[in-house]
């Protein structure tokens, strides 16, 4: 669908694009690949472990691709104290942005004075050093709610808690909530259209959305844009914005055809024949 792809242009997408780099078993080489594919597709951000922060600075000097990491990651029960200093480390190697996950387990508790605190110490690290804050949810383990509230009212209490306690953006998941259910298997679900619209409208204009988890294809990007959110976790980047590129040339080559013309007649000009 050219007609889509083109209702953004390629630096609005790839600008969106946060590219992961958090799987358990990456390698070092692999860390290097991914950066240098951030570098080439320009994408807004790498997100890493905390440990690599430094190498990825050496090797994206000199781009406009920003360094993120991850703080409390996957599962977010590390002390308080913990994460800020964990953040503090990040920001002395040269992380911009911080991508935090609450404590859900104090969040499904209705331990909201603690979440908050919690969030706030992350932020106020953060932005001591110029870096900018990310709150996930992990929605997954949100559906059916807690505390008394429905799964809808749950995640716009932390939309609000975050935003008082200095959040930057409201992120859905980690990409690794998985959800272990009544068979035994595992689900995921990740970015919803559903959340993505709640978070938005739970949040103020200051408070950005980002998406993570399951935005696999170009069309699920742009999915994304129209629904609000300004960032998207990605680990298929390369396809997404190759995509995006494939598309582009086709609709220019459809313009070109039907656009161009011969004389006709009488000096009137009538279009190649499609």
């Amino acid at each position: 669908m050219p007609d889509q792809a083109m209702k953004y242009t390629y630096d609005q997408l790839a600008q969106m694009i946060d590219h992961s780099l958090l799987h358990p078993t990456l390698t070092d080489q692999e860390l290097e690949d991914g950066c240098r594919l951030a570098a080439h597709y320009r994408v807004a951000s790498v997100c890493l472990k905390p440990y690599a922060v430094k190498r990825a600075v050496a090797l994206l000097t000199g781009t406009d691709v920003k360094i993120g990491t991850v703080i409390g990651f996957p599962h977010g029960h590390s002390r308080t104290e913990v994460k800020r200093h964990e953040t503090e480390l990040a920001c002395e190697d040269g992380a911009m942005e911080i991508d935090m996950v609450i404590n859900i387990g104090k969040a499904l508790s209705g331990d909201w004075d603690y979440v908050e605190r919690d969030i706030q110490a992350v932020c106020d690290e953060a932005h001591r050093h110029g870096a900018k804050v990310k709150v996930i949810f992990e929605n997954d383990y949100l559906t059916h709610g807690g505390a008394g509230l429905s799964g809808d009212d749950f995640k716009r209490r932390l939309c609000r808690i975050s935003e008082r306690a200095g959040a930057d953006w409201v992120k859905t998941s980690t990409g690794y909530g998985f959800v272990k259910g009544a068979d035994g298997n595992y689900s995921y679900q990740g970015a919803t259209e559903h959340d993505l619209r709640l978070m938005r409208d739970a949040c103020s204009p200051k408070v950005q959305v980002k998406a993570a988890g399951g935005v696999r294809d170009l069309d699920g990007l742009i999915t994304v844009r129209d629904l609000g959110a300004t960032r998207c976790g990605a680990t298929a980047t390369a396809a997404m914005l190759d995509e995006y590129r494939r598309r582009a040339a086709a609709e220019k080559a459809g313009a070109a055809t039907s656009g161009a013309a011969i004389p006709a007649t009488g000096g009137h000009r009538r279009p190649f024949p499609i």
